[in-house]
């Protein structure tokens, strides 16, 4: 532990973080750095700043890392309309390539030897972190305190603090007893009675989106404008990527749309159920898949589902940081070149409605698609012979007595 000198720890200034501190620097003797970025949690930040200095930090970040977060991270993934078993958006997985990054670029800055992290031994962002960290720093010492030390309970915790002064909140009115996490693009809850998976979960659990059955009686419409697979405009009005997603979960909470209340598998090996609200992220993913229905090449869009399945693994067990997801990265891309226009939607009571959309590159061509009189623009009679070639080997099979 002699050559650790300096650490730079993900601090959020909670219970878990703020015990790290003093833990780091009474376990390896050393200067601790702290590094809070604003993701967009819904919670001030500024805050950690004065908790860290409390436990004797001097060097401290704390920074807005919202429109990085949106514009390089979620709005990428969305263009592959990416969900991991057909229901998570991923929204904790992908915050954490963003901040394993800047956990590099501060050691480096600062000329620390090793990260950390209050990710415990149970979870996937542990593994986030570190496949992350050693991507873009291969000989970066990582400490992970909750494979280290013995305070497994909040109670040692709390223990641990009064010990050593440590300044943290007992009680706070409204405090969640669930385990939270949340960015701009969704919250997650675990813990308490969700362990249990058949046990409903609490209303009151729920932070932004009403339920549905309060919703407004009336729908919402809104509009979206695409350019090149990214949001540009809501309703006209031209917008950065996180006002975007900003006001979409607005909108989409107030209209009850986002829960999801799932059973997923993780990375390390155990199931783990949890709930999630991603109401901008929602309406992103159907809209996205809207506009593409009406721009993309049939064989591009088949080829891109096929792969959306891997992507979105690569991302859920923490390889943003490989040459398997630039290689998918770059094949979603050059898809979207042509991925503009409008899409309109109905937002009512829990739900999702695509009712327009409209491409100066769409694909779609009323010519050929109409029942009526087409012109001469598709010649019916061509079906004949593509059927029968397309049934010759189903045809060679029967004849022989083949089974299906």
């Amino acid at each position: 532990m002699s050559d650790i000198k300096k650490v730079v720890l993900a601090y959020s200034g909670g219970l878990d973080t703020s015990v790290i501190v003093r833990w780091l620097q009474d376990t390896y003797d050393c200067e601790v750095v702290t590094f809070t970025a604003d993701i967009g949690q819904g919670e001030e930040v500024e805050p950690a700043r004065a908790k860290a200095e409390a436990l004797g930090v001097k060097e401290i970040y704390i920074e807005d890392l919202r429109e990085e977060y949106v514009r390089d991270y979620v709005f990428p993934m969305f263009r592959a309309n990416t969900i991991y078993e057909g229901e998570y958006l991923l929204g904790t997985s992908i915050a954490r390539p963003l901040i394993s990054r800047r956990l590099i670029e501060i050691a480096n800055e600062t000329g620390a030897d090793a990260i950390s992290h209050g990710a415990t031994g149970k979870g996937n962002d542990q593994v986030r972190f570190e496949l992350g960290a050693y991507a873009l720093k291969p000989g970066v010492k990582v400490i992970a305190p909750w494979r280290e030390w013995d305070l497994n309970s909040r109670e040692k915790l709390m223990a641990y603090c009064e010990e050593r002064n440590i300044p943290v909140e007992t009680s706070k009115k409204g405090k969640s007893p669930y385990s939270m996490d949340a960015n701009l693009l969704h919250i997650s809850y675990e813990g308490i009675n969700l362990e249990d998976p058949w046990a409903e979960a609490e209303e009151d659990m729920w932070r932004w989106s009403v339920s549905p059955e309060q919703a407004p009686d009336e729908p919402t419409y809104i509009e979206l404008t695409y350019k090149q697979g990214d949001i540009v405009a809501v309703d006209g009005q031209d917008m950065k990527p996180h006002e975007v997603l900003e006001h979409l979960n607005k909108v989409a909470g107030a209209n009850g749309i986002g829960r999801i209340d799932i059973v997923e598998n993780r990375y390390v090996g155990m199931k783990s159920r949890g709930c999630y609200e991603t109401p901008g992220g929602t309406i992103m993913l159907r809209a996205h898949r809207a506009i593409e229905s009406i721009t993309l090449d049939r064989e591009v869009a088949h080829l891109k589902d096929s792969i959306m399945p891997r992507y979105a693994e690569v991302i859920y067990n923490g390889y943003w940081w490989s040459p398997e997801r630039e290689a998918l990265q770059a094949l979603i891309d050059t898809t979207q070149e042509y991925v503009n226009g409008t899409v309109r939607l109905k937002l009512y009571k829990g739900n999702v409605d695509v009712v327009g959309r409209k491409s100066d590159d769409s694909l779609f061509d009323e010519k050929i698609a109409t029942f009526e009189e087409d012109e001469g623009a598709y010649d019916q009679k061509d079906a004949e012979g593509f059927i029968k070639l397309n049934a010759l080997r189903l045809r060679i099979a029967a004849s022989k007595g083949r089974k299906l």
